[in-house]
C-alpha cells in the first residue's frame, strides 16, 4: 500500500465503521417515547441483575419511581440485561416485538427465557446478549435498544428523546 493509500484508509475506514455501528443501534419501527431512569443496585429487587451475568430484569409502570419510561413503549416496558461482557456491561431494550408491530399493527410484549426474549405471538426469539437481534421465527427487525451506562452502583437507561 502507498502513502496515500494507506492515508485514505486511516481516515474513511473509521468513519465507515461508526456509520454501520449507528445503524445496528436503530430500529425505528417501535416509535420513541422518552426513556430516563436509573436502577441502583442497593434496591433489593436487582441485587441478581448486579451480580449475576446473563440476567435481566423487567421493568413496568410499577417502577416508575426509577424515572421516566419504565413502562416502554404502549406499556409493555423494558429490560434491562446483564451482558456479563467486559466486566460489567447493560444492555437495555423495549419488551414491544418489532414483527406484531409492523405486520399485525399489534403491540406484544415479549417474555423473558433465559437470554432470550421471546415473542408468545409470532415466537420470534431475540437473543438479548446480541443487541436484540433476532434468532429465530420471522421477525427480521432488532428489538428496540436504549442507551446505557454503568457507574459503579448502578445503572442509568435512557434514549435520544
Amino acid at each position: 500500500m502507498s502513502g496515500s493509500n494507506l492515508r485514505f484508509f486511516f481516515i474513511f475506514a473509521p468513519l465507515l465503521m461508526m456509520t454501520m455501528s449507528c445503524d445496528r443501534e436503530k430500529n425505528e419501527v417501535i416509535p420513541d417515547i422518552t426513556i430516563d431512569f436509573t436502577i441502583t443496585f442497593s434496591d433489593p429487587e436487582f441485587f441478581d441483575l448486579f451480580y449475576s451475568p446473563g440476567t435481566s430484569a423487567l421493568l413496568s409502570s410499577s417502577h416508575r419511581h426509577l424515572g421516566l419510561g419504565t413502562a416502554g413503549f404502549d406499556g409493555n416496558g423494558i429490560i434491562v440485561y446483564n451482558t456479563g461482557l467486559q466486566g460489567f456491561e447493560y444492555t437495555a431494550f423495549d419488551r414491544t416485538c418489532p414483527h406484531c408491530y409492523v405486520t399485525d399493527e399489534e403491540s406484544v410484549a415479549v417474555n423473558i427465557d433465559g437470554v432470550y426474549a421471546v415473542c408468545p405471538q409470532c415466537s420470534t426469539n431475540y437473543a438479548l446478549g446480541a443487541s436484540g437481534l433476532p434468532q429465530s421465527g420471522p421477525g427480521q427487525y432488532y428489538l428496540k435498544n436504549y442507551h446505557t451506562a454503568f457507574t459503579g452502583y448502578s445503572v442509568r437507561v435512557w434514549n435520544r428523546k
